[in-house]
């Protein structure tokens, strides 16, 4: 996929697939649209009379084989009300236009962006997010299909015309087909099953995002060198499996040397059968996408080495799979974790905290700026929030803050639950220094209060994905999301 500025002053003959002309409700002809009807012999006008078109938010018309320009089509897209336009709305318009256009034998789709936009949607925001969901629409799972295979988008190349030819938007342009990219890997790497997805598969999948991105170096460690490291409660969660657990590491270098690097964790459960607190068995095929934070670190990773962000960032990935047998760990097992923390597992289930702990502690050593770890974690954080926002948790009000302006900058957004030490005592047990799940309800919170007792030495925030990871019912597959968010917050931290 390419994207481009280009200026016209002919758009009759301007050579492309498709010409998108977005449209308010009023429906007003602007001095470039009036060109284009007189060049198609008022056809544009007549459609706009029809009332077929009536500019509504995300609504979309196809006008084929118009007469008098080189396009093979038109489509209108309706912006809807401009004075109720904002980032929200806007992001849904684009949502529907990436649809029609990746739905159609379409190589190349040319925007018109002469259009002026309310205030609260900036033209390099505007562009940004423009480009990241027509790139993300362009994505289709084929992997282990064969029937689909000749029905793949043909989408090659989008044109933004007579826009401003500026560097910063140039700069959201470049932004936004690498953050489409990347959460389209993001959902490449979530929806690939178990079988084919697994801890070995990961970290392949990071070596060669190494060597793609030479300002990316990746280390892995296997289970030898964990227990070196006396990782216990990561590899307590792998015992069951016949799969080797890793530990991967990637280092993006792209600020100075002496810069302290942001980090990001991620869970990689590439398979959560629940281990002897086995999960019941509906729906337990979507646990394929127990490794969906995982897979938006690496998404985020591929972006950000893509764009050439200047900053350092370390992504520490935990990568295991759940599994019952003979060696799986136990209820009520005594594990030690790298920080010398003993944890009774009073429910191999909630076996994400026991991988995402030893990974919190071993990012100590980078001496991090800001740590964010993203995770499939909770149920519960389903039923306090849906599948709208992601569940946000933190011990630095700056960095929530930071978190939550960059969710609602790339409208994938978070919602802050408290910390607080009053839930802390629900982890409390006779048999360990902590529990690995609480009692007494408010599982979100009780999942992160665990995990910040090894987030100790640096700002940290958890962000629970459960219920924004994938989507359920006719559009099943992973969201790719927060991708879009965690590039916003790297990004802002360029910027500052």
């Amino acid at each position: 996929m390419r994207a481009q500025l280009i200026h016209s002053d002919d758009i009759s003959n301007l050579l492309c697939d498709t010409l998108v002309i977005p449209f308010f409700k009023d429906l007003s002809l602007n001095a470039e649209n009036r060109k284009i009807d007189k060049s198609t012999g008022k056809q544009l006008s007549q459609l706009l009379a029809s009332n077929d078109f009536s500019g509504q938010l995300g609504e979309t018309t196809l006008l084929l084989v118009p007469n008098g320009i080189k396009a093979q089509r038109i489509v209108l897209w309706g912006l809807g009300d401009k004075d109720a336009l904002n980032r929200q709305s806007w992001s849904r318009a684009a949502d529907s236009l990436a649809s029609v256009i990746n739905q159609q034998k379409i190589k190349h789709a040319a925007i018109l962006s002469s259009l002026k936009l309310p205030k609260s949607v900036t033209n390099t925001w505007s562009l940004q997010q423009l480009i990241s969901r027509i790139t993300r629409g362009n994505y289709r799972y084929s992997t282990t299909k064969t029937s689909i295979k000749a029905k793949q988008p043909t989408l090659t190349k989008i044109s933004i015309v007579n826009g401003e030819n500026s560097t910063a938007n140039k700069r959201a342009i470049k932004a936004g087909l690498a953050i489409g990219k990347g959460i389209n890997t993001a959902r490449e790497l979530g929806n690939l099953p178990g079988n084919i997805c697994t801890p070995k598969y990961l970290s392949s999948e990071a070596r060669k995002l190494g060597r793609q991105h030479p300002s990316i170096k990746t280390t892995v460690l296997g289970e030898k060198q964990m227990k070196l490291l006396e990782m216990g409660s990561l590899l307590s969660v792998g015992y069951g499996s016949v799969e080797e657990s890793q530990l991967i590491i990637m280092n993006y270098q792209g600020g100075k040397k002496n810069q302290q690097p942001h980090a990001l964790v991620g869970k990689g459960i590439t398979f959560d059968s629940g281990g002897i607190s086995l999960k019941p068995g509906a729906k337990m095929d979507e646990m394929k996408f127990d490794m969906c934070g995982a897979a938006s670190v690496m998404g985020t990773m591929s972006a950000i080495a893509e764009m050439k962000l200047p900053i350092n960032v370390v992504a520490i990935i935990a990568a295991a799979e759940n599994m019952p047998s003979s060696r799986a760990t136990k209820p009520g097992d005594v594990v030690t974790s790298m920080s010398g923390k003993t944890i009774e597992v009073l429910n191999t289930d909630a076996e994400g905290r026991l991988v995402l702990c030893d990974a919190l502690t071993y990012v100590e050593r980078f001496k991090p700026a800001s740590v964010v770890d993203i995770a499939t974690l909770t149920g519960a954080c389903i039923m306090a929030l849906g599948h709208h926002a992601t569940g946000l948790l933190s011990n630095n009000d700056a960095l929530a803050e930071n978190l939550l302006k960059a969710g609602q900058d790339s409208a994938d957004r978070a919602w802050q639950l408290p910390l607080w030490d009053d839930y802390q005592k629900q982890l409390d047990t006779p048999f360990a220094d902590l529990g690995n799940i609480g009692a007494g309800g408010a599982g979100t919170i009780t999942a992160a209060c665990f995990l910040s007792q090894f987030a100790t030495q640096y700002p940290w925030a958890h962000l629970d994905i459960a219920g924004t990871a994938w989507n359920q019912g006719g559009g099943k597959g992973a969201s790719g999301r927060p991708v879009a968010m965690l590039c916003q917050y790297l990004m802002s931290h360029t910027e500052q």
